[in-house]
């Protein structure tokens, strides 16, 4: 192979090696990165779902808002710690905890018209849950 050949070869690994760096580093904390068994999830306009026997790591999902409003949730989740974030504007809260044996329902996290941002993360892994998420 001649020393034009490898050169060029090189260098593509090295763009190809610094796009994939990138889309990393951008993407934050907005990439799911997850391993589950049983695991049904659905995203729509307005609305996010989640359901699973087991799930060890970060769901993001990304809803509209039509205008100022707030998301309404409901979940259970029967062993295991989450938390469940909201982030619109810049901004990440918390929106609430849900512990093994534990069902909630309620609603938070102010948001106006855009995108908004929910993100559930385990703390180790979860059995049998599932979480709805609403966005007005």
């Amino acid at each position: 192979m001649s020393g034009k050949a490898n050169t060029k070869k090189t260098f593509r690994r090295t763009a190809a090696l610094l796009l994939a760096l990138l889309m990393l580093f951008t993407a934050g904390c907005r990439a799911s990165s997850y391993m589950a068994v049983g695991m049904v999830r659905t995203n729509t306009k307005n609305s996010a779902n989640l359901s699973f026997y087991s799930l060890r790591g970060k769901i993001v999902f990304t809803v509209k808002s039509s205008g100022e409003g707030d998301v309404t949730y409901t979940a259970k989740l029967e062993s295991g710690t989450a938390k469940v974030y909201v982030e619109w504007a810049g901004s990440k809260t918390e929106l609430f905890t849900i512990n093994g044996g534990e069902e909630v329902s309620s609603h938070g996290g102010y948001v106006d018209s855009g995108s908004v941002t929910i993100i559930v993360e385990t703390d180790g892994t979860c059995k049998n849950g599932e979480f709805h998420f609403n966005v007005k």
